[in-house]
């Protein structure tokens, strides 16, 4: 005989963490964990659904630096863009290129050129090359809200530095941190596949044109492994972004030579499917 002062050890219930007591473990994953349900909801998020840009590569050389960009932005498992820019002139003397969310990324390039044409008409004199990368590091930081909802913007940039007279190169992180890269870098899903194209073949003396197909290759290395990265679309005449940086300052690489360094590598591709042996 029991009383409700003192219950018996069968009819007492052990205290239940999770809120509710389920014989069925079903039941218990969709009240805590529906998603991991074969017909759960989806994992899914808002920035999964925005088009995003990959990838960005860029080495300094003998005689100033090269930027190029992929041509695609993905939506999820779709291709969103398959002509996409994403590298951009900021003014006379420096390269932007974008991964990551890709409206805001081109936002965020249209306000800092108009950042760095404001700082001069004011000053009467433009940002150093330093000051201009811990300009764009500055604007990164003011998205970090974003970035941790997943709308994550990260630029290269790259530029000529006057007082010192050579080619510079910056990578930065979503918080906005700033590195300066010694030699060449990539940004994007398929980075890791550029930087070991890049690491391979890359030479501190590099003339313009070398580290123009240097950067092509290291893209089409990029495209061959990582699916949100464009290779050379040749039945669209789609080829990728490439400015170069010199002491004469940013010039977009012609359509043509871009088309034609590109049907060159896709030529050496066809003898050699894994890229150019890197000299040991």
């Amino acid at each position: 005989m029991t009383t409700d002062l003192f219950p018996s050890p069968r009819d007492a219930v052990a205290p239940d963490p999770w809120g509710a007591r389920t014989s069925s473990f079903t039941e218990f994953l969709a009240r805590h964990r529906p998603s991991l349900l074969p017909a759960g909801p989806s994992a899914v998020t808002a920035a999964d659904l925005a088009p995003t840009g990959t990838t960005i590569v860029a080495l300094t050389t003998a005689d100033g630096a090269v930027m190029a960009g992929d041509r695609r932005a993905t939506a999820g498992s779709a291709i969103a863009q398959r002509d996409i820019q994403k590298v951009y002139a900021a003014d006379d003397y420096s390269t932007i290129g974008i991964a990551g969310s890709a409206g805001l990324a081109i936002d965020l390039v249209k306000l800092f050129r108009v950042e760095l044409e404001h700082y001069e008409k004011i000053e009467g004199a433009p940002l150093s090359l330093d000051g201009k990368a811990n300009r764009l590091g500055a604007m990164i930081r003011g998205h970090l809200g974003l970035a941790l909802q997943g709308f994550v913007v990260l630029p290269l940039f790259a530029g000529w530095d006057i007082d010192c007279g050579k080619g510079r190169l910056f990578s930065y992180d979503a918080t906005g941190g700033c590195y300066e890269e010694t030699g060449y870098d990539a940004i994007g899903s398929g980075a890791v596949f550029a930087k070991g194209a890049l690491k391979k073949f890359y030479r501190p003396d590099f003339t313009t044109a070398k580290g123009v197909t240097a950067c092509v290759q290291a893209l089409f290395d990029a495209a061959d492994d990582d699916a949100a990265t464009g290779g050379p679309d040749l039945a669209r005449q789609i080829f990728p972004v490439v400015y170069s940086i010199t002491a004469a300052g940013v010039c977009r690489v012609a359509e043509e030579e871009i088309a034609k360094v590109t049907n060159q590598v896709v030529a050496s591709r066809q003898r050699r499917p894994d890229g150019p042996e890197a000299k040991l």
